[in-house]
């Protein structure tokens, strides 16, 4: 009887840093598909925000949005891969915090209008089920005991946190959000203080490099959608071919930018690295949405109006190439910045991080010239094929320049 129990709930004592053949479970994969569905709908969303000139409005609630989504699904990666045990009670809390991800899906909508109650519900739901993760952590691993129960009461204490918020005055939103967000970067830091969790450092860069090709998939899905729409309204064109062909040069390219960046290696031999690298991949996930939702934009652009041609959703060229070129430069960036941060290497990468940004506003400039918008897109993915090229000559022929320090 005992043996059976124990079968069904074990202690999380640790994972082991070095382990070896270390790859991403078959829940934490099915974990990831429900922030597919909450991603969509918030890349939605700053769409509709973009079509109708509301981006002054949407973009800060798309950040918040965005911030717990990826929030969420990143402290929930980081305990797994310490503490991931796979009993059933793991395996429940973890579908617990996935039920969550719904909720809070649910109340993306709400959210921008001004409506925060069951995204604030649902995220709640799933930083309960963590802290409770994080109490059976102290209790199965007494080296860290400390450690665990500082995150269980810090992401507690946060939620408490939330919840109040939603009774303060409009007025009180923003700062008070901007609040929240601040406290709940701060918990790991005040917990891993007195000591620091055996995370495996190839099973979560596979964990990022896994939730980038999710958003990378938003945009495809987003875009392929919006062709489809156009291709069975106006019927086919050589500018709906064009958009198509530079939205999938655009997302092949950045997938390639981003697996070029030698994260699980930098973070075997550099573990006090992983803060920046952790934190700063909000930008790279957040930018790609944001891109996605540009795209649709774009795409939306081609639908004739019944009266003369008039673009559909009143967007000029030059805004839909910015909401294109501006979430292409956050993500160069943030590449840029993540692999000076974790590889240290003596290619720093400056100069052709900025030579590819220069690619970018060439073309916003060519497109406020009166250079056709489907055309564009093609061109935006030259500085991306710049910096491939660069770096795939660069590590073959000269790759002590290349390597992590």
């Amino acid at each position: 009887m005992n043996h059976s129990v124990e079968q069904h709930v074990r202690k999380p004592r640790g994972r082991d840093i070095h382990e070896e053949h270390r790859v991403s479970t078959p829940l934490e994969l099915l974990f990831d598909l429900t922030f597919v569905v909450a991603i969509a709908l918030a890349a939605a969303q700053l769409h509709h925000g973009l079509a109708e000139h509301h981006l002054a409005q949407a973009l800060p609630v798309f950040g918040l949005v965005f911030f717990s989504i990826w929030w969420a699904w990143m402290n929930y990666s980081w305990f797994a891969s310490a503490y991931d045990n796979d009993d059933t009670a793991f395996r429940l809390l973890t579908m617990l915090q996935m039920l969550g991800v719904l909720v809070l899906a649910t109340g993306i909508g709400g959210a921008f209008e001004g409506q925060w109650a069951a995204m604030v519900f649902g995220y709640v739901l799933m930083r309960v089920a963590l802290v409770v993760q994080w109490v059976r952590a102290g209790r199965g691993d007494p080296e860290r005991r400390s450690t665990c129960y500082r995150y269980a009461l810090g992401v507690a204490a946060v939620q408490v946190f939330w919840v109040a918020r939603l009774s303060f005055p409009a007025d009180w939103m923003w700062p008070m959000a901007v609040l929240g967000v601040v406290l709940e970067l701060a918990v790991p830091a005040w917990a891993e203080r007195v000591g620091t969790t055996p995370w495996h450092a190839h099973h979560i860069a596979e964990r990022y490099g896994l939730m980038t090709i999710i958003v990378l998939g938003e945009c495809v899905l987003g875009t392929g959608n919006s062709i489809a729409s156009v291709l069975q309204s106006e019927g086919w064109s050589w500018g709906l071919a064009v958009v198509g062909i530079g939205g999938l040069g655009l997302v092949l390219a950045l997938w390639w930018i981003y697996f070029l960046l030698p994260s699980a290696e930098a973070l075997h031999h550099h573990r006090e690295r992983a803060w920046g690298w952790g934190y700063g991949h909000f930008f790279v996930f957040a930018s790609v949405a944001a891109l996605g939702s540009g795209l649709e934009v774009v795409a939306d652009m081609l639908k004739v109006s019944s009266h003369g041609g008039a673009e559909g959703n009143g967007s000029t060229s030059l805004e839909a190439i910015l909401f294109l070129a501006v979430p292409l430069t956050i993500y160069v960036l943030a590449v840029w910045l993540q692999w000076g941060w974790v590889t240290r290497a003596r290619e720093r990468q400056t100069g052709i991080a900025f030579l590819c940004l220069a690619c970018f506003a060439l073309v916003v400039v060519a497109v406020a010239l009166g250079l056709p918008l489907p055309w564009a897109l093609p061109l935006l993915c030259v500085g991306p094929l710049v910096v491939i090229v660069y770096n795939e000559h660069g590590r073959k022929h000269c790759g002590e320049f290349f390597q992590v320090r």
